[in-house]
């Protein structure tokens, strides 16, 4: 069926676009393994958040909140990894957290900070370790109130008051973030999870599940293969950022590395975005003569707009429990799973309100439309006609997965993909998936930015 009317110059560009995908897709795959878990830092944030809030939460709520001390937490996990590998601010924490005795504190690292005030701060360590009676000026910390959890630690370490700057209120806005932090999740899964057993009642009841009507563009594999190998891959993720780089490198000089870095990913997914979807275009006007903007070419189906965003949010809903299952699967049977998407921890350390704005947008309203067209708009749709509504899912779902270049988060992702494309195909409605992967994808920046201190 592949080769159906297709032309030699058709086949040779598909053959070709197979090819540099392999290549740019196995190095991708490899390179994920060198990116350290996002995971470590999540986890570490949410310490300090406790840690901050202490003085905020009720009594009768404590040992739900804090079991173990945070700050002593947060030093076991820093231990536990090679001190060359910190960065330069846990490198710290490290040290203003250990004991005096520690021989950390005693190797005159204070060389090996290349931040002029994190140097400072070491100078300080060792002569508060040298002598234990060693009462320093508190205002010479002034510097570091931008970070309150390392003034905080300073303030213990070295005796002082940080009352002034850890007020009441502060530490109540700490206490409610830790408290969506650890309740959210909760919730969702909680009410996934009876949605799930209701869907799952239903059609053992029934004995079939209730599949809309799913239609396809009179498409071919071999356009699949052009679209996804030669348009999302090789002009998507290979030509189209050498112009976006460019472009902002071109009208960054002047501003902060935060809005730069922002601007990179923001008009780097809109020009990755550009081929394929091109390619989406000339494909529907070579089949139908011309493209209509009325004509609902996909089927996002957006009315009735109640029922579509309703099927959108019970989707997000019923797939939260099944991806944080192979995630906690994964992350018992793998210690220390590398390959985090590098945005998660942009989002985690971005302190620009402005570059927040466009990650947020990219996250939760480009990336959502754009990869749904491609994955769930055209893909599953002629997969499913030619192998059937199972088959179509599964490879759709593992073309999604794969499509994000990263092994450690495959097994939850293609969980996700399958989510997607049952929602899709239950509810009839490309706007549904829409909905659902632009929720999955906010919970997850809302929980990042909750983490912020």
């Amino acid at each position: 069926m592949i080769f159906k009317n297709t032309s030699k110059s058709k086949l040779t560009l598909a053959f070709i676009s197979i090819v540099i995908t392999f290549f740019v897709w196995q190095q991708g795959l490899r390179d994920s393994l060198n990116r350290p878990s996002v995971s470590f830092d999540i986890s570490q944030k949410e310490q300090e958040i406790a840690e901050l809030s202490v003085q905020s939460i009720p009594v009768n709520l404590k040992k739900f909140f804090i079991v173990n001390d945070p700050v002593d937490q947060i030093n076991k996990s820093l231990s536990d990894v090679s001190f060359e590998e910190l960065t330069e601010r846990n490198k710290l924490i490290r040290i203003i957290t250990s004991e005096s005795n520690d021989p950390l504190i005693n190797k005159n690292i204070s060389k090996d900070f290349e931040d002029k005030n994190f140097k400072f701060l070491m100078d300080e360590i060792e002569k508060k370790s040298n002598n234990n009676s060693y009462k320093v000026d508190s205002d010479k910390f002034d510097l570091f109130k931008g970070d309150r959890f390392l003034y905080h630690l300073l303030s213990r370490k070295f005796d002082f008051d940080d009352s002034a700057l850890i007020t009441k209120s502060f530490s109540s806005k700490m206490f409610f973030k830790i408290l969506a932090i650890r309740l959210i999740p909760l919730l969702t899964i909680l009410i996934g999870s009876i949605l799930a057993l209701k869907i799952l009642w239903k059609t053992i009841s029934l004995k079939k599940f209730g599949w809309k009507e799913i239609k396809s563009l009179d498409l071919e594999l071999i356009d699949m293969v052009l679209l996804i190998a030669g348009g999302f891959v090789v002009l998507g993720e290979v030509v189209s950022p050498l112009f976006s780089i460019s472009l902002v490198e071109l009208f960054s000089k002047n501003i902060s590395n935060e809005l730069s870095q922002s601007l990179k990913i923001f008009f780097g997914y809109l020009f990755m975005a550009i081929p394929p979807l091109w390619i989406v275009f000339y494909q529907i006007k070579s089949l139908n003569g011309g493209f209509t903007f009325k004509k609902d070419y996909l089927q996002f189906n957006f009315l009735p707009i109640k029922y579509a965003i309703i099927q959108g949010i019970k989707g997000w809903l019923t797939i939260v429990p099944f991806v944080l299952l192979i995630s906690l699967i994964m992350n018992s049977l793998i210690d220390n799973q590398n390959g985090s998407n590098p945005l998660l921890e942009i989002v985690l350390n971005n302190n620009n309100y402005l570059s927040f704005f466009l990650l947020f947008v990219t996250t939760t309203l480009l990336a959502p439309l754009f990869e749904e067209i491609i994955f769930r708009g055209i893909l599953l749709p002629t997969l499913s006609r030619d192998f059937g509504v199972i088959s179509g899912i599964i490879v759709s779902a593992f073309i999604f997965a794969l499509a994000h270049l990263s092994l450690g988060e495959m097994p939850p992702l293609f969980v996700l993909g399958i989510g997607l494309a049952i929602t899709r195909i239950a509810s009839g409605s490309l706007f549904s998936s829409v909905i659902m992967h632009s929720l999955w994808n906010g919970l997850t920046f809302l929980n990042l930015f909750l983490l912020r201190t």
